[in-house]
């Protein structure tokens, strides 16, 4: 007999409460309980279950005039601080001092434990999220949740006094779609949709119907292209219209979604189905443009006055955008580049920042380390990060002598630094593909605190790739599309003919700016050049269509199907010449540039100046775009998109958006 396959728990938390009575009264009762959202056999169910532990002695009291289940009051013992030894400033083990308690509710009846028991019993409850019609979600000091089923059932509300309501949420998004109510925003409408579209990446690549895909979480850049292929559906379906939708909205008000994002290409829809006439502006011919050696290291003190601040910030990334660096020049440079050194900053400011930031560091890496064994099995996520990150670090660029042979301190410490950022991000955590960001770092910086502060950076602009969501992908696959259509309609056609409009071939490019596919002295050049802003924002994007632009003959040519092109492109992986793409990259940018009829949307997703602007009274560098104010001393408003950011500075009393 087959044995019985244990559910998956997706989502637990300790501490959700159920009050005993609906009615408002001066105490009482809370039933402590577990909220679970767990996955067996392809069906997600939400289960709470009051704690076994729970006795009536140690029931929490909540009162009506107070927003906290307990009643939290200063530790009596005042415990010594332990003088910190000097040298061991940056090591020193933390007093964890316990500088707070609670008061409990009494228990006044004298039942035994089986009454007990029996009551708890009564509060535990179960449903399929399929049967779910909507939540109501209400805030009283802390947040509860009323929980509506299709049929009627009622069910307990269940108050989150120790938060987790939006964690449970958002799992509970990985398995239904949830959308509020226009009329009650309160109120969130849950309703299941087709598995490709309603599941998250991550759950995906749990689908028993994916046997290959699963592979792809595993390791997802190395997994075979068949494997892969299945992925990219995932991408297809969600960006696809549903069918449905189409039969419902008359066929002149179903709008071409590249259109929409193209507003200056006028877009024509024919009689004939699968042809339109796309009126497309004349971008001429592509400049040829000439590339230079690396900065070096005497080159690079020249652009220091001699306190140590930068000069001519603009020039010198003109350079490093034109050659990149030398490699003694490099652990230096991308701490300015990552905007972990501010550039006008002085030899001095920096030691005190370093300093600063050594400190802030070891307090976070503290904090996982000093979790017990006990606490770890009480803590999912700590546990599945750190098991990930373990998988991880034992694969990542093994070859590269940094991190090569058994019991290597460069994997100690890309490990340490992965698990701490844990604890700076703890929603993010870790997700797989970081360490393929953070290895040429820490190999650059040879170390660990500079490469933490160095790889946060590059986070905040990443960030989007890799949230549950996946928004930032999906925004920069749908860019990438604008941009090769308006570059080569045929070829855009093409593809859209095979299926692969979207690129979805271009997946890994994107996730981990191309670690995959170059060589790692390769990936040091490309990114250091990306990182100087030059000649454009999101450059990695014309990276992408300088690749394509070399291999679209050879796609064409040969007639590949879906399934060729991903293989074509998987294939490139360590064939590709750095400085050629570079090149390419460069020509496509300063034709697009020279183009007078420049869609606004794309001039925007490139953060290229118009006619006006370059009038204005800007600095600007010979690329034309709008100098980032990081080279300022002003005071700058960051907000992140995940690839790109958007900076507003004051500039002669008018307000001016930088994209960088």
């Amino acid at each position: 007999m087959a044995a019985t396959t244990p559910p998956k728990v997706v989502f637990e938390h300790e501490g959700v409460f159920i009050h005993s009575s609906p009615d408002e009264c001066e105490e009482q009762d809370l039933i402590s309980g577990i909220l679970r959202i767990t996955d067996k056999d392809g069906e997600t169910l939400v289960e709470y279950k009051p704690l076994e532990d729970a006795d009536p002695s140690n029931m929490l009291c909540a009162c009506k005039d107070s927003n906290s289940v307990v009643e939290w009051t200063q530790s009596s013992e005042n415990k010594p601080h332990r003088p910190v030894d000097h040298q061991l400033s940056y090591e020193t083990e933390w007093d964890m001092i316990n500088a707070v308690s609670f008061r409990r509710k009494a228990h006044s009846h004298g039942e035994g434990g089986s009454n007990h028991v029996n009551d708890r019993n009564k509060w535990a409850f179960s449903f399929n999220v399929s049967d779910l019609r909507s939540i109501t979600v209400k805030r009283e000091g802390w947040s509860y949740l009323i929980f509506s089923l299709k049929d009627g059932t009622a069910l307990p509300t269940i108050h989150f006094h120790q938060g987790g309501s939006t964690a449970f949420l958002d799992s509970l998004r990985k398995s239904v779609q949830i959308s509020e109510s226009p009329d009650d925003e309160s109120i969130l409408f849950v309703s299941t949709f087709s598995k490709a579209f309603s599941q998250s990446f991550e759950n995906l690549l749990d689908d028993v119907n994916y046997g290959i895909v699963k592979k792809f979480r595993k390791d997802p850049y190395t997994t075979t292209v068949g494997g892969f292929s299945k992925v990219t559906n995932y991408f297809f379906d969600a960006f696809r219209v549903p069918d449905s939708e189409c039969h419902q909205r008359p066929a002149e008000e179903i709008a071409d979604p590249m259109g929409e994002l193209i507003p200056g290409l006028e877009i024509n829809q024919q009689e004939e189905p699968g042809f339109e006439v796309i009126t497309r502006p004349d971008l001429g011919p592509r400049p040829e443009v000439q590339r230079k050696g690396p900065v070096t290291m005497e080159e690079w003190i020249k652009y220091q006055d001699s306190e140590g601040r930068m000069k001519n910030v603009s020039h010198i990334k003109e350079f490093i955008f034109k050659g990149g660096l030398c490699h003694a020049v490099r652990k230096e440079a991308w701490k300015f580049l990552l905007d972990y050194f501010p550039w006008n900053s002085t030899h001095e400011e920096r030691k005190d920042l370093q300093k600063r930031k050594t400190d802030e560091y070891f307090r976070m890496k503290l904090q996982w380390k000093s979790v017990s064994e006990e606490q770890e099995r009480r803590n999912s996520r700590l546990r599945d990060y750190r098991s990930l990150i373990e998988k991880d670090v034992n694969r990542t660029d093994r070859n590269n002598k940094f991190y090569e042979g058994l019991d290597n301190p460069g994997l100690i410490l890309l490990h340490d630094i992965l698990m701490t950022y844990c604890m700076y991000d703890f929603d993010l955590g870790y997700v797989q593909g970081m360490s393929d960001l953070l290895s040429p770092i820490l190999v650059v910086m040879e170390n660990e605190v500079d490469a933490f502060w160095c790889f946060v950076s590059l986070m905040d602009e990443m960030h989007e790739n890799f949230e549950e969501q996946m928004q930032g992908m999906k925004t920069q696959l749908t860019q990438l599309s604008t941009l090769l259509r308006l570059l080569d309609l045929a070829f855009w056609n093409y593809l859209e003919a095979q299926d692969s409009g979207y690129l979805y071939f271009c997946f890994r490019w994107l996730l981990i700016r191309f670690k995959r596919e170059l060589h790692f002295q390769d990936v040091l050049r490309l990114w250091e050049v990306m990182w100087t802003g030059l000649p454009c924002q999101n450059f990695h994007l014309l990276v992408c269509c300088a690749i394509l632009d070399s291999e679209k003959q050879k796609i064409m040519d040969r007639k590949y199907g879906f399934n060729e092109i991903l293989k074509h492109i998987n294939e490139l992986s360590m064939k590709l010449d750095i400085e050629e793409i570079l090149g390419k990259s460069e020509s496509i940018c300063m034709q697009i540039k020279n183009c007078k009829n420049l869609p606004h949307s794309v001039s925007e997703m490139l953060g290229l100046t118009t006619a006006t602007e370059s009038s204005a009274a800007l600095e600007t560098s010979e690329y034309g775009i709008l100098e980032s104010p990081r080279s300022t001393h002003g005071q700058d408003q960051v907000v992140s998109n995940g690839h790109s950011h958007l900076k507003e500075t004051t500039h002669n009393g008018c307000k001016v958006a930088f994209i960088s």
